[in-house]
């Protein structure tokens, strides 16, 4: 991937299955988590989103498991927005230790909805740049 934005998170042993590694639920917690950095990183808030009546929804994700990850373990989970000049956006995410092993990849297909009308908006690229302080950050 190319510049994206990136978040560290440690692996917590609450979050372990009964193999000892990373339950599979918790790898979409730490994408959207690093999904939320990223948006709050640009400057849109929750207040902005509320305030202009839309909010992000994830429609499909994908997920590859490549390697596992353990208690103690750190990642850098990335988050690149890929625009389609559609309703919908895909954002591609890799999951990597700081050794540069590839944990997961997770991709995610989304869009804005409009919280008055329930339907996406029209260009959520627009949208997000128009929210945000520092809209560079939406370009991969």
């Amino acid at each position: 991937m190319g510049d994206t934005f990136q978040v560290r998170v440690g692996v917590r042993g609450y979050e372990l299955d009964i193999q000892g590694h990373l339950n599979q639920a918790v790898y979409l917690q730490y994408a959207e988590h690093a999904r939320w950095e990223h948006l709050r990183a640009a400057g849109v808030t929750p207040a902005k989103l509320q305030a202009s009546h839309s909010g992000p929804v994830v429609l499909e994700t994908t997920i590859k498991y490549l390697s596992e990850l353990r208690a103690g373990d750190e990642v850098d989970v990335s988050s690149a927005f890929e625009w389609g000049g559609g309703k919908t956006f895909k954002l591609r995410q890799e999951l990597r230790k700081p050794d540069g092993t590839l944990a997961a990849e997770v991709v995610a297909v989304g869009g804005i909805l409009d919280l008055t009308t329930r339907k996406l908006v029209p260009d959520p690229g627009a949208h997000l740049r128009k929210l945000a302080d520092d809209p560079d950050l939406f370009e991969a």
